[in-house]
């Protein structure tokens, strides 16, 4: 009696000791998103002081003040540290932690127990008996499984990082594109109000009879194209605004300040980028990464033909008293499939991962001789509004002062300043698609300018 309360006791401690080595449920709510803790999330204080703490090969740390102009690296930063799908890839990366911690582990053994009561013939004792079983197969691919998770994590990671860059880089293009079309913006302003302040005067004019009605037409229809293209430029400025708040993961409505950007220099040669390309992109790495965690899973299939080989030791206690002992020894014979289809599978897994290596590889190439050709004929461009602008300003400067001895009409000295205004406007136009261009370079290329050589 004593021995089997002994034995109960030990029984219950053992199962004690299980339970409590056990993970715990742990409820986690999901905040209100209409909360001022959500959109209050990317504050000042704490954005400033991860600032200067992030670790990113092509970021200069910087302690950052909202309140004043960002520069191209801040805004990089701060899209790093606080954008929602940033956040969330991240969060997913975490997953492939966990998967590498679990492939490390070892596999828990299986127990079973049973009792069969006798129900007829003389009751001599119950039959008792009990297994422990062992999968040794799993310690066979334990290895393989491990560097096959550690493969697929590495290539999660350069996957984030490539994420990273592409996304700060679509930030630095929206701060492009406000910084450019604010320009565009005062420009259409000055049009528009030229524009009807020259149709008032027709107006005017064609009320007593001093010019024709054709002339007023004119001048209203260049009224309605200034009142369109301001109107077009407010829609397309204020859009931008809003992307970049969105990709800052800052409110809607966050007054947001942008320092003056300086018109990047021209590229280097397609051959050297693509070479910095093909070793510095961590799309390419990621892919490469995922190329060895395939290689893994072919070996893994490799292993799988051989037999599968599970342990189990038993032990009975039958209605005789007799006790019994031994082992068991579970296989699988290969003699028909030898996981000849799994192999098949994951061979030619690995052909179209090098399929899509390779293909890659050459769309990066056309992307960057692309990239490069466009920002060399948008240079052209500029070099020949800045060659014929100086005439064309000094043109409207004689005219407007001949306006205003009374030597010309004022539409006239009007319509040649207008003609500076939309050369300007063309101008902005274009340094605004050099520097998207440069920085649509950069993010093919994988790396800022200042690390290119």
């Amino acid at each position: 009696m004593v021995r089997t309360t002994l034995r109960s006791q030990l029984i219950l401690a053992c199962a004690g000791l299980t339970l409590a080595s056990c993970a715990h449920y742990t409820p986690q709510p999901i905040s209100d998103p209409g909360s001022a803790a959500v959109l209050q999330a990317p504050v000042a204080a704490v954005l400033s002081q991860q600032a200067t703490e992030i670790d990113r090969p092509y970021l200069t740390p910087v302690s950052i003040d909202l309140s004043a102009p960002l520069n191209p690296n801040q805004i990089a930063i701060i899209t790093v540290l606080s954008n929602p799908d940033l956040k969330a890839m991240r969060a997913r990366a975490g997953v492939s932690d966990a998967q590498v911690f679990a492939a490390g582990l070892l596999p828990d053994p299986s127990f079973s127990m049973g009792i069969d009561e006798p129900v007829s013939g003389p009751p001599v004792a119950a039959n008792i008996f009990s297994a422990l079983g062992f999968s040794l197969n799993s310690l066979r691919t334990r290895s393989v499984l491990r560097e096959q998770a550690k493969a697929s994590n590495q290539q999660v990671r350069l996957d984030l990082a490539w994420a990273e860059w592409q996304i700060s880089g679509n930030a630095r293009l929206q701060a492009v594109r406000v910084l450019e079309l604010r320009k565009a913006l005062a420009i259409a302003n000055a049009s528009e109000t030229s524009a009807r302040s020259l149709l008032s005067r027709y107006l005017r004019a064609s009320g007593r009879g001093d010019i024709p009605a054709d002339q007023v037409q004119s001048a209203r229809l260049s009224s309605i194209d200034a009142f369109t293209n301001r109107q077009t430029t407010e829609t397309s400025l204020t859009a931008a605004e809003y992307e970049l708040r969105r990709l800052l993961g800052l409110p809607p409505d966050y007054d947001l300040a942008l320092a003056p950007q300086v018109l990047p220099q021209r590229a280097v040669d397609s051959a050297k980028l693509f070479a910095f390309a093909s070793k510095n992109r961590t799309d390419l790495r990621a892919l490469l990464a995922g190329y060895g965690a395939q290689e893994e899973a072919v070996h893994k299939a490799v292993l799988d033909q051989f037999p599968t080989f599970d342990l189990t030791l038993t032990g009975t206690r039958d209605t005789g008293r007799s006790t019994l002992f031994g082992p068991a020894v579970g296989l699988t014979l290969p003699l028909w499939n030898r996981n000849r289809g799994g192999i098949a599978i994951e061979r030619a897994t690995r052909e179209a991962l090098l399929a899509e290596y390779d293909s890659r590889l050459f769309q990066t190439r056309s992307d960057i001789a692309a990239a490069i050709g466009g920002i060399d004929i948008a240079r052209q461009q500029r070099a020949a509004i800045m060659d014929g602008l100086p005439e064309i300003e000094k043109f409207a400067l004689s005219t407007r002062r001949a306006a205003e001895r009374g030597d010309l009409a004022i539409a006239t000295a009007e319509a040649a300043e207008q003609s500076v205004r939309d050369k300007h406007f063309l101008l902005v136009q274009i340094e605004q698609a050099i520097a998207e261009q440069m920085i649509a370079l950069e993010m093919l290329v994988g790396g800022p300018q200042e690390a290119w050589n």
